[in-house]
């Protein structure tokens, strides 16, 4: 007989779905491949779960809620933001209870980032269930390939469930960390965008001798690692393609578009008191803008450099919060019109070379006390130190875009997709 709330769970997703609300999805996420082998590698195992809001089926049931349902879920562990979501940007996550289900919450975002003996005491396999965003410094990478790391030492197996890498798989881009600059938004030499999901990018840290610790200098270890593929996902997919209904993995990423513009924009985003990227309002990640820029004459400047597969327009907003709260901020809003031929983590360097020609404005003057957060977020210092000199794209083009195609002969051994 199937429980009440079951039932009445089937009820608001017949309800949804004849309101059209929920799609057919093209793609089924590892958690419905999953729960189609019957929880298979799960069953008379004690389970923890890393995930967070975003950890859905395509009906929007929980990862939490249907593990709990069908195999012995006894811990959960909570990335940045939190299990629930209820944690801002960069605030530290508590240890806690979990209200709804009563099960320990373990924080991963607060006193530590590696979990210790003592949170992974009586689990026997760890399932990894988060979407990202496919973007090197989006800090849920590291906290999986630090549980990994972690699990390894003690014998313990890690499930990662598959989802799409909302970029699609084609796109990487920008260096590899270098080394001196390993940290938690940099904790793997890969590109700042990667073109695997993160099924893929876990194979590749665990066979490839990545998983060096927090700072990057410790041994590698490696787990004992499953990864529950997804079904009708093809390397060629961006998001919207999938029919998925997409939940934000973070306060910043509302949409999937968001996520598309999270590499577009955000380095030139760490810096302060320079521009705002569109964080504060309805757009962001997608747009530059401030009180003092001619949004006319910003966009002359940009279509000027020609710039493959993007278009500017002129934009004016002003931001609920943030440093530019309750101000009219001018600037540009970019669109791709043809994605695939973007360079898509590009655009904010051409827009802070446009910046500084028609306003002699320059981040690492404005902001020298993020430089060192710029640097964490790129890997390196190479770029902070030419560019900062000219604000020339084309002094750091040759640097920024090397890496590229060596990286793509190696992750190709490890796709899943075609």
């Amino acid at each position: 007989m199937l429980s009440r709330n079951l039932l009445r769970h089937l009820a608001c997703v017949a309800a949804l779905a004849i309101s059209g609300l929920i799609c057919q999805a093209r793609v089924k996420p590892g958690i419905e491949v999953l729960r189609d082998r019957g929880f298979e590698g799960l069953k008379g195992r004690r389970v923890g779960l890393l995930t967070n809001p975003s950890g859905v089926d395509s009906q929007l049931r929980s990862t939490i809620d249907i593990l709990k349902e069908n195999v012995n879920l006894v811990a959960l562990y909570a990335p940045e933001h939190g299990v629930r979501g209820d944690v801002w940007a960069g605030g530290k996550v508590a240890s806690d209870r979990d209200p709804a289900t009563g099960l320990p919450v373990h924080s991963l975002y607060g006193a530590t980032r590696q979990p210790t003996p003592e949170m992974l005491e009586g689990v026997d396999v760890i399932v990894y269930d988060i979407q990202d965003v496919g973007v090197r410094s989006y800090t849920f990478i590291s906290c999986l390939g630090l549980m990994m790391r972690s699990c390894a030492e003690l014998g313990i197996e890690v499930m990662v469930l598959d989802r799409p890498n909302p970029l699609g798989g084609m796109k990487v881009e920008g260096p590899v960390v270098r080394e001196g600059f390993f940290s938690y938004v940099g904790q793997y030499p890969i590109p700042y965008v990667y073109g695997l999901t993160v099924g893929e990018v876990a194979l590749m840290i665990n066979e490839e001798g990545m998983n060096r610790g927090q700072k990057g200098d410790e041994p590698p270890l490696s787990c004992r690692l499953t990864v529950v593929p997804m079904e009708g996902w093809e390397r060629s997919m961006t998001y919207d393609a999938t029919g998925l209904p997409w939940v934000m993995p973070s306060p910043n990423i509302p949409y999937p578009r968001s996520a598309i513009c999270y590499p577009c924009s955000g380095l030139a985003g760490e810096f302060n008191n320079y521009l705002n990227i569109g964080i504060g309002y309805t757009i962001p990640f997608d747009a530059f803008a401030a009180e003092w820029i001619d949004a006319d004459a910003l966009k002359a400047e940009l279509d000027s450099y020609c710039l493959p597969g993007v278009a500017w327009r002129t934009v004016h907003y002003t931001p609920f919060y943030g440093s530019c709260a309750r101000k009219l901020i001018h600037g540009v809003q970019f669109y791709f019109t043809d994605y695939e031929a973007a360079h898509i983590t590009l655009l904010q360097f051409y827009v802070m070379q446009a910046v500084y020609k028609l306003y002699g404005k320059t981040p690492f003057q404005l902001s020298p006390d993020r430089v060192s957060m710029f640097n964490k977020v790129c890997g390196t210092d190479f770029v902070s130190s030419v560019f900062s000199k000219s604000l020339q794209v084309s002094d750091i083009l040759s640097y920024w875009t090397a890496d590229a195609e060596d990286f793509k002969t190696l992750s190709k051994k490890y796709w899943i997709y075609r």
